[in-house]
């Protein structure tokens, strides 16, 4: 696979992950949830049922370990720390949209600045 044509596909799943997951985000703060309350909001999923419990440490996992990562890695690579405080940032909307982006972003930089990916 190209590295355009990957590009675009990842621009494509975090873009349409944030259309598929935000619609359920607002149904919940529909019936009551608060977002900006981040330890109820992953305790009322983790108690959805077995499946959901498994997701939401899984995701939680990956949410904590990218948080850690990307704003040391964008400094690393010479990208910048604001550029991955601005990926940290975008997490928050979720990891399956911050992710696929930093990915491209980061791949880009490399590209451009002669570096290998």
């Amino acid at each position: 696979m190209g590295t355009t044509i990957k590009h675009a596909l990842f621009v494509v799943l975090a873009v349409g992950s944030l259309l598929l997951v935000w619609p359920f985000a607002f149904e919940w703060m529909a019936a009551g949830g608060n977002i900006l309350n981040l330890p109820s909001f992953f305790i009322d999923s983790y108690r959805g049922n077995p499946a959901s419990a498994f997701l939401t440490i899984d995701i939680l996992v990956a949410w904590i370990v990218f948080m850690i990562w990307v704003v040391g890695d964008a400094a690393k690579i010479g990208l910048g720390a604001k550029w991955g405080w601005l990926f940290l940032a975008l997490s928050f909307l979720g990891t399956c949209f911050a992710l696929p982006l930093y990915l491209v972003t980061r791949e880009r930089f490399l590209a451009r600045t002669g570096q290998a990916a």
